[in-house]
This record gives C-alpha cells, structure tokens and sequence, in this order.
C-alpha cells in the first residue's frame, strides 16, 4: 500500500445523524480566526473537503468535522464542519459529536460528573457541557451562537409550487422555516421522500431569491438548509433539508436554535420554558432559551441545546498517487440533479 496522504477520522453520530470527526493528517489551515478559515476552505483551497466528502471516500449522508488548534483565547479546540455541498459556520450535531471525540479519546481530560469544553467556530464560541459518567460522555449540552430573525414570511416564487412565504432565521447558520402541513405535508418517515424533493425545490428557489449574511460576521452569508417545522400530538418535529437532497436524521441544533428564535419573535415561547425538538427519525434535543441578547441591535436570543453522541468507527483513508478519483466526483444516483462542487 502506497499514500501520499492519510487522514485518521473517528465515526460518530449525535441522535443519528453522522458527524465523523477528523483526528490526524492535518496540521491546520491558513487563517486568523475559525471564519478566515472557513473561507480560505471556500474560497481559496477546496481540496480537503473534496477529499473527504465525495465519493470513493465519502458519501452525502455525512459531515467531517475539521479538528483545528483554536483561535480564540480560552477556546480548548476549533472545528469547521464540511458537508457534501460545502463547509459550514456551525452544526449542534456536529458540535455534540466532537464534544465526544475529544472527551471520550482522551485529547481533553474528561473529569465526572460534568467538563466544559469551548469551541471555537466560525460563528463564535460555543461552551459545551458534557455530563460524564464512568469514562463516556452521557450528554452534552451547548450554548449556542446568539440566534435571530433575519425576515419574516419573505415572499419566494418556486417553480411548480407557486409563491411560498419563508420565514429566514439565524442559529449558527441561515435556515429558511416552512410548516409542511400547507403544502399536505407530515414530518415522519413515511414522507422523508416527498420532504427532500419538495424541500429541495424550496431551498433552490429561496437561494436564489434570498441572500442573507451576518451583520457581524462577514462571510456567514446565504442560505444554508431549509427546515420544515413540524409538528404532532406529541410536539414539534424538525427535519432539515440538506443539500445534495436528503434529510438531517437528529432534530438538528442550529435549525432548533433558528425556530426558537422565531418562536420567540412570535410570542409562543419564553425564556426558560423548556421545549423537546424530536426528529423524523424520532430522537430527540431538549431546547431551551436561557437569555436575550442583540446582534448589531436587533434583538435576540440564547439558547441551549442537549443530546446525545456515540462513536462507532475508527479509520484511516489515504491517496494512491495513481488514483485516478483523487478529490473525488459524484453521480445523480445518490446526489441527484446538479452540480456539487
């Protein structure tokens, strides 16, 4: 066997959804803070993502977290999370499954019952609070970045549905909210299909239309995910669209920190109040709003996410300089129509 490169991941998943995080092989990546990072990523040196994500090596049913030495001073780690379609400011996620990774390798010391771990992201710090118990990681509970309305009920043309009214919120990233039950929609599994199709036409038409960027964080910018907010006798119900086209498989931490956002905005949730966000799947985030804040003065809110993650795999992947796939490709069987970069 002959590499020329070989990066080490460690599998995990938080309440299903896959977040393998990359432990070896990467020394760090140009940039002064997490976002010039995340940017020089995007915008100057595409490869590691490639590599990582698309096919031989990777698949569109994940994420690869990027283990980075932080910028920010008290930060004990930096991640930038890359998916299929591109990297990304933040996922909650993302954050329990190397909130795991860190404690539950050892490569910071894990002390019971309870150890703060900071993080240190593209969209701001992010305190992570592992409840800990014989060696493992139990739970973890995060603050996540301020989160805020950016527009309400945005007016959006999408071929085949006619306009559609999107609400755009902020939780780490830029999500665009839709209830599914107007369009004769359920969040289950039964709908997964019909949830990704016509989420997908949605996100399309909306990325076109709606192009919004942090007041404060220049290059957070556009819209990330759609997610349908759902809902049943037994509470609301998250599913998030994510771009190749397929469904997040937790409740998803930055969408339920966008809907309680709008929640709040709406007057039907206050600080304090705890709300469980289950997913199509049925696992489940406990959310709550623990303050208020302002965002380059519009108003909002703090909250705080709690689930759970499990590691599964340890592997190396590597490079046969004679591979003719050496940043990968994709095919329209699994990642549908389009064009992934």
């Amino acid at each position: 066997m002959r590499w020329s490169r070989c990066l080490s991941l460690l599998g995990v998943h938080a309440e299903g959804e896959i977040g393998k995080v990359l432990t070896g092989g990467v020394i760090d990546v140009p940039g002064e803070s997490m976002l010039a990072k995340l940017r020089h990523l995007e915008e100057v040196d595409d490869r590691l993502r490639r590599f990582c994500l698309l096919e031989p090596r990777g698949g569109p049913n994940m994420s690869v977290n990027l283990l980075l030495p932080p910028c920010e001073p008290g930060a004990d780690a930096g991640f930038i999370v890359m998916q299929p379609d591109r990297c990304h400011a933040m996922s909650g996620s993302n954050a329990i499954c190397v909130t795991t990774a860190l404690l539950e390798t050892g490569m910071v010391a894990m002390r019971e019952p309870e150890t703060v771990v900071t993080l240190d992201t593209a969209a701001g710090l992010v305190r992570a609070r592992a409840r800990c118990g014989e060696g493992r990681c139990l739970s973890v509970t995060l603050d996540m970045p301020a989160s805020f309305v950016e527009a309400r009920e945005v007016p959006v043309e999408v071929p085949g549905l006619g306009p559609l009214r999107l609400d755009i919120a902020f939780g780490g990233v830029f999500y665009a909210l839709l209830d599914p039950a107007p369009l004769g929609l359920a969040v289950t599994p039964a709908a997964a299909r019909a949830l990704v199709e016509t989420g997908m036409r949605v996100l399309t038409a909306a990325r076109r239309q709606v192009v919004p960027e942090h007041p404060e964080r220049p290059g957070i910018r556009g819209l990330a995910y759609l997610m349908w907010c759902g809902g049943d006798e037994n509470g609301p119900r998250n599913a998030t669209v994510m771009p190749p086209g397929r469904l997040d498989r937790s409740p998803c931490g930055t969408g339920s920190s966008a809907r309680l956002a709008l929640l709040a905005e709406r007057g039907a949730i206050a600080a304090g109040a705890p709300v469980t966000f289950r997913s199509v799947i049925g696992t489940r985030f406990e959310a709550e709003i623990v303050g208020t804040t302002e965002v380059a003065g519009r108003a909002a809110i703090l909250p705080r996410i709690t689930g759970r993650g499990w590691i599964f795999s340890r592997e190396e992947i590597g490079l046969d300089p004679q591979d003719p796939f050496p940043f990968g490709h994709t095919l329209s069987d699994i990642w549908g129509p389009g064009t992934i970069r």
